[in-house]
């Protein structure tokens, strides 16, 4: 049935149990995982100002930098976890898009059978006022999403 899992993750301990929740999925399907996750862009609040452009670009380097020892740290430990339970993984980061429109991309684009993420399931106004990837990417998609909470 699902033989390419797209497990989605931010490193969050709620995000965490997506990735445990989709990696027993896969062993139990004889599927493959990728793991994804997503840095993204800089904000563009921080360019304001007389010496902005100079304060800003060292801070965009750092941002960067940061964002990628974080990604390689991340998806190192769920790669570990993969080969652990014998499933096979690989591990993609993406910088400098919105989680959503970087999941849905890596979805289609490693022909993902169906995304594993995470949601805090928020509602009313902590969903309008925070957003939600989980619910964009599940009303944009055109693949199953495991929603787990």
């Amino acid at each position: 049935m699902y033989k390419k899992i797209l497990i989605a993750t931010d490193g969050s301990e709620l995000a965490q149990k997506g990735v445990a929740h989709g990696l027993e999925l896969a062993k139990g399907l004889g599927a493959t995982v990728a793991f994804v996750t997503v840095s993204e862009p800089f904000p563009t609040l921080a360019w304001g100002g007389a010496m902005a452009g100079y304060v800003a670009a060292d801070e965009l380097v750092n941002y960067e930098e940061s964002a990628r020892k974080y990604a390689s740290e991340l998806l190192g430990k769920c790669k570990a976890e993969a080969d652990a339970k014998g499933v096979g993984a690989k591990t993609l980061h993406i910088e400098n898009r919105t989680p959503a429109e970087a999941i849905l991309e890596t979805a289609a684009s490693e022909g993902s059978d169906i995304i594993v993420m995470a949601s805090h399931g928020r509602r009313g106004i902590g969903r309008l006022v925070l957003g939600s990837q989980t619910a964009e990417v599940v009303s944009l998609t055109t693949i199953p999403v495991l929603v787990v909470r």
